[in-house]
């Protein structure tokens, strides 16, 4: 998502180095899926130009490995980017560790202007004592079951806005997802392959 008046790009749940904690453990995992999501995220930056990045948690999937020295590269070449993360569950690396990345940390959330950003909203803090903000947050990998003719039923990662609230879709192609259930009045929008589809 792109916030145009701030310039900031919008994202959650990267989970950096997954693949390669995949492979450490035996399971085959091509290491192009992760080369693949860092190249979505490269060519999301050509096109807005943000002078920063939002991560509403899980930037990483777990402790270093050699996909994060990629990673650390990639920043090299994007060190004029601000990043800001709010940290997730799967973000366990070390405050230095961000630091020499150059990437800035929020623990509990981060309020900009009438937004809260966070990872969890059940278990954000921040949100709950900033009720009156709109939240914006991840971790969840919201996706929507869409039926075809002859009872087909696809699901698609989504992007879910509810009146108090907004859950963005996972970034990496390699996680799971959890089928929400709208609302009525909540606005839901399919990601299905190249296309946002907004189907409530």
């Amino acid at each position: 998502m792109f916030w145009e008046e701030e310039k900031a790009l919008i994202v959650a749940d990267l989970h950096f180095g997954k693949t390669g904690h995949f492979r450490k453990s035996g399971i085959a995992i091509p290491q192009t899926v992760y080369k693949e999501d860092l190249q979505r995220l490269i060519h999301q930056i050509q096109h807005f130009q943000p002078e920063k990045i939002i991560i509403a948690g899980d930037l990483f999937h777990s402790t270093e490995n050699k996909e994060l020295e990629m990673f650390q590269k990639w920043r090299k070449d994007f060190s004029l980017l601000k990043i800001h993360l709010i940290k997730g569950n799967h973000d366990i690396l070390s405050d230095d560790w961000y630091q020499n990345a150059g990437i800035e940390v929020h623990q509990q959330g981060w309020i900009v202007q009438d937004f809260c950003f966070c990872h969890d909203l059940i278990d954000s803090s921040l949100m709950t004592h900033h009720s009156s903000l709109y939240s914006f947050s991840g971790h969840i990998h919201p996706a929507i079951h869409l039926n075809g003719m002859s009872k087909q039923s696809l699901r698609f990662p989504c992007f879910y806005f509810a009146k108090k609230y907004a859950v963005l879709p996972a970034f990496s192609r390699f996680t799971g997802t959890h089928l929400i259930k709208p609302e009525k009045g909540e606005i839901v929008f399919a990601i299905a392959a190249e296309k946002i589809i907004q189907v409530t």
